[in-house]
Parts: structure tokens; sequence; C-alpha cells
């Protein structure tokens, strides 16, 4: 390996080593959080590092056509089966076929609607689909999601569809928020997740997330009860 790759690759892992060892330390009692590797704007051979040093075992992504050209066709393709993929970006009803191919996890369903046509190109590889539930922990007017209180109802829709796994919810808190706003927004998250999942594999051997938490909050995030951070800055700074 030239001497730059090692360079590299060793800042990667050092990255990855401070982390988890942040994320370890911030956990709550017995949850035991995974690392979501947001890579959506990362290079290719960073990801390539990480996944066959090991350390990159499960991926975000928020564009379909960017991740089929990238998993399926292109630079990390031969990498794919070692990767569970998530998507992680909104998703419209035209897009929901090429993602069910695509992607292991579906992380933000936010309507009814679109949750039916994931269940119904599901259906149609005889495939089950985890899905997550996406909340809207925030106030921003461009942030899709479904409110604590109308989440209830959205899960008994999504439970009702017979090629859906609902494992979970995904939340993204307030940009730029103070402590005792992320605080009080990751328990929000925390307290339906409670209600309607709680830890450990579900029905369909899935295990439940509470997916909260970026490179800017995961610590809080962690310690608020999130057993899947996402984060991408951080982990390919």
């Amino acid at each position: 390996m030239p001497t730059a790759e090692l360079t590299r690759k060793s800042a990667l892992l050092t990255n990855f080593n401070s982390i988890t060892g942040r994320i370890a330390a911030a956990r709550q009692g017995s949850v035991q959080a995974e690392l979501m590797a947001v890579t959506k704007y990362a290079a290719d051979e960073d990801v390539k590092l990480l996944i066959e040093a090991g350390a990159l075992k499960i991926a975000g992504e928020n564009k379909v056509q960017d991740a089929r050209n990238k998993w399926t066709n292109g630079a990390l393709s031969a990498l794919r089966p070692r990767v569970k993929l998530h998507f992680i970006g909104h998703l419209q009803t035209n897009k929901a076929k090429a993602a069910v191919e695509t992607f292991d996890w579906i992380d933000c369903v936010d309507s009814l609607k679109i949750a039916v046509e994931i269940d119904r190109h599901a259906r149609g590889l005889g495939k089950t689909m985890p899905v997550l539930i996406q909340l809207k922990l925030n106030t921003s007017p461009t942030q899709s999601g479904v409110t604590p209180d109308q989440a209830a109802e959205l899960l008994a829709g999504v439970r009702a569809l017979k090629n859906l796994a609902p494992s979970g919810y995904m939340g993204i808190a307030p940009a730029n928020g103070t402590p005792e706003e992320l605080k009080a927004a990751f328990a929000a998250g925390r307290k339906i997740f409670d209600r309607d999942f709680g830890y450990g594999a579900n029905a369909w051997g899935f295990n439940n997330y509470l997916s909260l938490g970026m490179s800017g909050d995961y610590e809080a995030a962690v310690a608020a009860g999130s057993n899947l951070p996402r984060i991408g800055g951080a982990l390919f700074a």
C-alpha cells in the first residue's frame, strides 16, 4: 500500500476509534450503539479503506441514483455485500422502486403514501423491507417527518403493510440547537421509541433502532438512548 494511502488509512481509523470511543463513553446503561457512516460526500477510496479494515459496516446515503451508481455498478460495488446500506434522505414516490432494489433499509418513512409505495415494490421483489419512521424533532419548514404526536397513527398504518418491517424511529434535532434544546428533542424521540418499540430484535429478526445524532451532536444523542447515530463529517475529516 502506498505511503499516502497508509497515512490516510491511519487518519480514518483514528477518527473511527475516537468516535466509537466517545459513543461507548456516552451510551446509556446496556444500550449498544452502532455507527452509521454517512458516505454521501465521502471519497470512494476513503469508504473502501474503512470497509476493508472492518470498521465500516453500516452506511447511509440520501440520494437514490447516486447510491445506485456508487454501490451497484460503481467503485464500491465489489464491497457492497459487506455493508448494510440505509437510505436516509427524503424519498419521493417515483424513486421508491429503485430504493427498494438498492437499499437494505429505508429510514425515512414520513407518510403512509410513501410507505404504501415501498410495500408495493417490496412485495414485487418478494422482500420484507425494514423501515424507520422519520420524526420531525425541529421546527425547520424544510425538514421532513411526522411530529411525535402523529407517530402512532403512521406506525399503525405501516404495521398493516405486509412487506414492511417497522423497526424504529429516525430523527434530526434542531440545527445549532443549545444543549437544552438537543436534550429535549432527543428525549422526545426516546419517549415514543420506548412506547412503540424498545431495544432488541423484533418479530422480523431486525434490530430496532432509535437513530438520532449526527457529527455535531451524536454524544448527546447516544446519552439519550440513540443506538444508531449517523456520522459523516467527523469520520471522513
